[in-house]
């Protein structure tokens, strides 16, 4: 078992398993070259720092357990350590991204011997731990999770934060079928809170229900551009409406994609039980407390919305207090992350700083 000592000592070699990553140390020189070509990011002549919380990377050991391999090979090269470095903090110098924080997306929660979930997870805190220690500068990371075993993963987070020094965790939408509402469910969440622990949720890209599969077929890449927000929507929606958020009102958690549809949508959600009572036994929300709008303020999104017309929509809808950055690395869609934010009308200066890294580095603990 690698120790706390072990991974703030981590060597070139140690690191070589983690793709998208590959933080093995760089000399003096190279990391003041690119110090040097590293965007400066300035709101009304202040430099912000800027943090991204949607940031992709994988550990192949981990995958090897599970008989998987690295998917999408134009987005997921299977690369060297140093040109991965290389790529990342040159991606990462040219938006203007200070700090990732590093996730890695559940693809694990199939597993059903728990002793195997235990080494996929060890192994993936482990080698994330090394990384960030290679580079505190410029990596946190959210920590992996056997959600399929609850109490497990309320063991697994407290090790990831208490141990490793991880800011979190990153779960899915779903666990094999199963909603993250759902009360099995609540010893992770219990501990989430008692710990103050940011959980960030992702889509896992094939857990679209099952009846509307079928439909993502065809052009246009339906089964992420509409099958990942809508994952990330029903996640949420159930969080509400069974009472997660009633029974944990103090949990920290950030919705990827921009929380889905919700935002956009939660007029509908707040008129659908007055409407149909009878399908929400408990009053006039059903058994929650409030009406599902007033929810929103208690989640974080990130802005991947990819006009300012939709940060601006966002900001109308749940606040500029609630949003951060994301670029979805290392697909490339989302390049202009900061840009999108510099560029989005009637928001303060101080909403603009907040967002491109300020709220992050408090979700995160991100020191100065």
């Amino acid at each position: 078992m690698t120790t706390r000592r072990d991974v703030l000592q981590a060597t070139p070699a140690a690191l070589a398993s983690l793709l998208f990553v590959g933080c093995n140390l760089i000399p003096a020189s190279q990391a003041r070259a690119q110090a040097k070509r590293r965007r400066d990011v300035v709101v009304n002549g202040k430099h912000v720092r800027t943090v991204d919380v949607h940031a992709h990377c994988a550990v192949p050991e981990a995958l090897a357990l599970m008989n998987l391999k690295l998917g999408g090979p134009q987005l997921r090269p299977d690369l060297d350590v140093k040109a991965e470095l290389s790529t990342r903090l040159t991606s990462m110098d040219e938006q203007g991204i200070d700090v990732e924080a590093l996730s890695i997306n559940p693809n694990w929660y199939k597993v059903t011997d728990r002793d195997l979930a235990k080494q996929i997870i060890t192994i993936q805190n482990e080698k994330l731990a090394e990384a960030c220690a290679a580079h505190p500068d410029r990596f946190v990371a959210f920590a992996t999770v056997a959600l399929q075993f609850p109490d497990l993963a309320a063991e697994q987070l407290e090790e990831g934060i208490k141990k490793y020094g991880l800011r979190g965790a990153n779960i899915g939408g779903s666990v094999a079928g199963d909603e993250i509402s759902d009360p099995r469910f609540h010893p992770f969440w219990a501990k989430a809170e008692e710990l103050g622990a940011t959980i960030f949720i992702h889509p896992q890209g094939d857990t679209a229900p099952v009846q509307l599969g079928h439909r993502f077929k065809g052009n246009g890449y339906l089964s992420n551009v509409i099958g990942n927000p809508l994952e990330t929507t029903i996640a949420l929606s159930h969080l509400i409406f069974e009472g997660t958020l009633d029974k944990f009102p103090r949990l920290k958690i950030i919705a990827a994609h921009a929380g889905g549809f919700l935002p956009s949508y939660i007029g509908r959600w707040d008129f659908g039980c007055p409407t149909r009572p009878d399908l929400c036994p408990g009053g006039t929300h059903g058994p929650i407390k409030k009406a599902p709008s007033e929810y929103l303020k208690q989640l974080y999104y990130d802005t991947i919305v990819f006009r300012p017309e939709g940060v601006h929509h966002l900001v109308a809808e749940v606040g500029a207090s609630q949003l951060v950055i994301g670029t979805d690395y290392p697909y490339p869609w989302t390049k202009t992350a900061v840009e999108l934010i510099l560029e989005t009308p009637a928001i303060s200066d101080e909403d603009k700083i907040a967002i491109l890294g300020g709220t992050a580095a408090k979700l995160l603990d991100i020191k100065t």
